[in-house]
């Protein structure tokens, strides 16, 4: 396999960064009309910003609100919307399910993208790749795009005011970042961008493990107080830039098919991707066979941070095993970075991957 590294065309990040919007936009080229698509909370919080700096940047904007999932039928409301306001830039505005629809549309119109994560939740800013659901939330498939976003720009003042429990999720998220990377190096296996890894991509995955680690508890506490403050700066980049080229120019395991897994379990629906993700990461360490001490250091960063670590903690207190069973057989489903393992998988496997880890969450508890 040829290595292949895919990123943003531009990342920025700071306190205030939406006020800059119109003018990074212009330095790009990207003139409009725009459309935004958002979520109220982050409309409430950053229109009166949009206004004043795509106005002075003299780009035309409208905003449609998000309908609550990345499914196909709110991916072809966003196009249909698009095309009858004439846009020629798509901004998703929001979490990690805007911003994905918002790629998708992009995507199906064909013109460039813009993502402002208006929480540190996920790694999908960075991506070329949408996770679709179903109207009822369940894992559909990815799409994958030529391109990643044209440009990413996140305002950490509206990540200290989004509530403490989406930077939490996202740290779950990127807390498997390297871990997955690592295996599927050690697997000979390909990224999600179809190519080896490079030293870049394990380099990236390592440092945003890092920094989780010595940052994480001081970036809950920051947000609690809705506080910008350089260990959140640094824990929000871990999260988006670092885990986003990560995971993709790195490459996904069994913990994100794990999170795949989970969504067949309507229990599952009210939790966080992140929070499944992480689960999911503490099934993969057991099933590869890592060192207890490598289990241990994931349960105690997660308890540290909030992180959940049994099964009745993602909504499945008292799971049945034919419940257990369908999770299993979903996260080996074909195509599934599962998969990406240096051994061939059972669901068998998988099952008592899921019930050890349960019960190692229950005993660290």
């Amino acid at each position: 396999m040829l290595a292949v590294f895919g990123a943003p065309g531009r990342y920025v990040q700071g306190r205030g960064a939406t006020a800059e919007l119109g003018a990074q936009m212009s330095r790009l080229g990207l003139d409009g009309p725009a459309l935004i698509v958002t979520s109220p909370a982050p409309r409430r919080l950053l229109e009166r910003a949009w206004e004043s700096g795509l106005t002075t940047a003299g780009i035309a904007f409208g905003v449609l609100t998000f309908g609550g999932e990345c499914s196909a039928r709110e991916i072809d409301r966003v196009v249909a919307a698009a095309r009858g306001q004439g846009s020629r830039v798509i901004v998703g505005a929001g979490g990690g399910k805007v911003l994905d629809t918002a790629r998708a549309a992009a995507a199906a119109l064909d013109v460039p993208v813009v993502t402002c994560p208006t929480t540190a939740s996920s790694d999908a800013p960075c991506s070329a790749l949408s996770v679709v659901y179903a109207d009822d939330g369940a894992f559909e498939r990815y799409l994958f795009y030529r391109r990643n976003p044209d440009l990413v720009l996140v305002d950490t003042e509206a990540v200290a005011h989004a509530p403490v429990r989406l930077l939490v999720a996202g740290m779950g998220d990127a807390l498997a970042t390297w871990y997955e990377a690592r295996t599927v190096r050690e697997a000979r296996a390909p990224n999600q961008l179809h190519g080896a890894p490079t030293e870049t991509a394990g380099a990236l995955a390592r440092l945003c493990l890092d920094l989780l680690l010595a940052d994480g508890p001081a970036a809950v506490r920051a947000v609690s107080t809705r506080s910008v403050t350089p260990a959140l700066e640094r824990v929000v980049e871990a999260n988006t830039l670092l885990s986003g080229l990560g995971f993709e120019s790195g490459g996904l395991a069994v913990a994100h098919s794990v999170h795949n897994g989970l969504t067949v379990a309507a229990g599952t629906h009210r939790f966080l991707h992140g929070e499944k993700v992480a689960f999911g990461l503490l099934v993969q360490l057991v099933v590869e066979g890592r060192p207890d001490s490598e289990l241990s250091a994931a349960l105690d960063f997660c308890a540290a941070v909030g992180l959940p670590t049994t099964l009745a903690a993602i909504g499945l207190p008292d799971a049945d095993p034919a419940t257990l069973e369908r999770v299993a057989r979903r996260t080996l489903a074909d195509g599934e970075t599962a998969h990406h393992e240096p051994f061939p998988l059972t669901p068998d496997m998988i099952l008592d991957a899921i019930r050890a880890a349960d019960a190692t969450g229950r005993a660290h508890r």
